[in-house]
């Protein structure tokens, strides 16, 4: 349950996996809440020798243990201003930010916290933790998250890392159980409330108690910098154009696209028009213009269509077992049960869900797309990933039609 700094983890893998946890637990008509653990400082504040125990317990050698050793000994840091230095500091703590090994120590250092959950679910991004339980009784939900964040606490203060209270913060999804008007406090070992919220940025992506997704946050962030574009766009050449939409607007609005697919209808059409701006800003076509033609003009995909690819590639990379384990557990490939041509295909079995709201959660949208794409695709081998993301380029063109 640590997806900071691994190849083939990331902040999308992580948030699917828990939302794929906290949207199964609404189909079942349960409660769920959550904490969103933040730390102070916690790069700086690595313990080495307590760091040293951790990486031998690892086992390594007696002489990579000297290596790091010596690599955390006599460090300094100074400020350098205008050409001028100041006096060094000694650094007896911390990892060496901006490092190739600091994060992947401090990996280390705090992977073990997750040991102390309990019965509540963790996931880790370096020292971005979110723990969250779901149960029937919302009494029995509150009682087990506290219990489970005095343990994750105690954790903390045994690697001597400092809980940043004001910070961390507490949510009770509700989408389809009736929100109580004063729910327990969950509180810190000191005896501070932690502050109930109605959103939260988590690794990134907007979410809310309701997961309806906060896409304004979204549409607010590229609709100011397409306002800033198009007051400097004399400034621009038309390559000039492709390029800074392509390293802002549209890198914003990939990020996590594969997890705003579950959002409305009504929500990402809210994107769209944003997109179809940078590309009216891109291409000087007049408001008027259809976004088929639109598309066509400046030889992009809708968001549909992008959001599809890259959500199909995170299945098959599932499939493969090359998305992080805690995903491909997800998706079971299904044994055939008659002799007929269709049957030879690779298909997934798709999970029991209550409402049209569970459907969105991972585990039955990756089989129930999956499915629907091998109707044209008709693998009945796994095939390399380049080739896969070949032909899913031509189904995609082929039988999507822009909206």
């Amino acid at each position: 349950m640590q997806s900071g700094y691994r190849a083939g983890h990331g902040c999308t893998s992580a948030t699917l996996k828990v939302l794929n946890d906290i949207i199964t637990a609404i189909d079942k008509r349960q409660y769920c809440a959550a904490v969103f653990i933040n730390l102070a400082k916690a790069f700086d504040s690595v313990n080495h020798h307590i760091l040293i125990g951790r990486l031998n317990s690892l086992g390594l050698s007696n002489d990579c243990l000297s290596w790091f050793t010596n690599y955390f000994s006599d460090r300094v840091q100074f400020v350098k201003s205008e050409g001028l230095l100041s006096g060094p500091l000694a650094v007896f703590m911390g990892v060496p930010q901006a490092s190739i090994l600091g994060p992947t120590l401090f990996s280390v250092y705090i992977n073990d916290v997750a040991l102390a959950a309990g019965d509540s679910l963790i996931h880790l991004y370096a020292d971005d933790t979110i723990l969250y339980t779901s149960g029937h009784s919302l009494d029995n939900v509150l009682t087990n998250l506290q219990m489970s964040f005095n343990a994750i606490q105690l954790s903390f203060c045994g690697l001597q890392l400092l809980l940043n209270a004001s910070k961390t913060k507490c949510m009770l999804f509700n989408r389809s159980m009736p929100a109580p008007v004063h729910p327990s406090s969950i509180t810190t070992l000191d005896g501070s409330d932690l502050e109930y919220v109605d959103n939260y940025k988590y690794l990134g992506v907007w979410l809310d108690c309701k997961l309806s997704f906060h896409i304004k946050y979204l549409q607010s962030k590229t609709k100011s910098i397409i306002g800033f574009l198009f007051r400097k766009k004399a400034f621009f050449t038309h390559a000039a154009k492709h390029t800074v939409v392509k390293l802002t607007i549209l890198s914003i609005l990939d990020f996590g696209n594969v997890i705003y697919k579950i959002a409305s209808n009504t929500l990402l059409s809210k994107l769209d028009a944003v997109y179809h701006s940078a590309i009216r800003f891109v291409t000087k076509a007049p408001y008027t213009t259809h976004h088929y033609d639109l598309y066509a003009l400046v030889g992009w995909p809708s968001l549909h269509i992008h959001r599809q690819t890259h959500w199909l590639q995170v299945i098959y990379k599932s499939l493969l077992g090359k998305a992080p384990p805690y995903l491909s557990s997800l998706v079971t490939i299904a044994a055939p049960t008659r002799s007929m041509r269709s049957s030879r295909y690779i298909s997934l079995i798709t999970p029991k869900a209550n409402s049209f709201f569970g459907r969105l959660s991972f585990q039955f949208s990756a089989a129930n797309d999956w499915n629907k794409l091998q109707k044209s695709l008709k693998l009945e081998t796994h095939i390399f990933l380049t080739n896969f993301k070949h032909q899913l380029s031509e189904q995609l063109t082929d039988h999507y039609t822009c909206t």
